[in-house]
């Protein structure tokens, strides 16, 4: 097993999860909508991905045998695209084209777009079903890459990812690792509320998946539950990562409204302001 991050590490990842959030706020206010809420809970989870565990190259974004990862939700583009452009796969002024006419960074992810998205997705429900595929030509290819999927909370109300979830368990796919986001809230309201899928933990155990659960904004946490998940043989390992809609802005923490509003100029000013170093 790995060892555990350094705390000079744990310090530039969390200095990189806040640049991507300045990212999300600022690039979300400049297309005058967009998804922040699940964008900014999800932001030390795919920090750590791209910063600490997946073996990918900006240089070579279709290298056969990268790592792969699926945002199942999709309309948290914005976290994504931050991401990518702080790795480096495109200049950080094109965040600021997002969801504009003609721009490679539309309201969902686009593989034909742009270089880093490996799944085009923004239907939600079908991310798991496209990383399980994945995972399973790895082992066909004999290749030795690995599989990370991001699913939100909301999404597992579609019945589909309970159809990837038993594919994935029958395969024995441990290649292959998920994550939800479970911050609580969907654009209705609470996901306890909407169409409850509670007990998280537990169904996923139900259908065969080593289960991990973390502080999703830990990222400690965040890196050791992978390295566990590497070690795990014969079933794949979904972490379930308890996070906080519109994480570090205080204003759109725990508040269904920002799942899919827009700052205003003024807000955005003070937003980034809370998300300083």
């Amino acid at each position: 097993m790995a060892e555990k991050l350094t705390a000079e590490k744990i310090a530039e990842l969390e200095h990189r999860a806040k640049a991507v959030r300045r990212n999300i706020v600022s690039a979300v206010t400049e297309a005058k909508s967009g998804h922040p809420g699940g964008s900014l809970s999800a932001a030390d989870i795919v920090t750590v991905l791209y910063f600490a565990e997946m073996k990918v190259d900006p240089s070579k974004p279709y290298d056969v045998d990268r790592d792969r990862f699926v945002l199942s939700k999709g309309h948290a583009a914005p976290v994504l695209y931050a991401t990518l452009a702080e790795r480096g796969f495109f200049p950080q002024s094109e965040l600021m084209t997002l969801r504009k006419i003609d721009s490679r960074l539309q309201g969902h992810p686009s593989m034909k777009s742009l270089p880093g998205i490996d799944m085009s997705t923004g239907s939600l429900g079908q991310g798991l079903s496209a990383a399980s595929g994945m995972a399973l030509a790895a082992r066909l290819d004999t290749r030795d890459y690995r599989v990370f999927a991001l699913l939100g909370d909301g999404e597992l109300e579609e019945g589909m990812v309970w159809e990837a979830a038993m594919f994935a368990s029958h395969y024995k796919l441990d290649n292959l690792t998920a994550f939800v986001d479970f911050n609580g809230l969907q654009i209705d309201g609470p996901v306890a509320e909407v169409m409850s899928p509670l007990p998280i933990p537990e169904k996923w155990a139900a259908f065969g998946w080593h289960v991990i659960e973390i502080d999703g904004h830990d990222i400690g946490a965040i890196y050791d539950a992978i390295q566990t998940a590497k070690t795990i043989k014969g079933k794949p390992t979904m972490i379930v990562a308890h996070t906080i809609k519109g994480k570090g802005v205080c204003k759109m923490e725990n508040v269904a409204d920002w799942h899919g509003k827009a700052p205003t100029s003024e807000e955005c000013i003070l937003f980034l302001g809370e998300l300083e170093d």
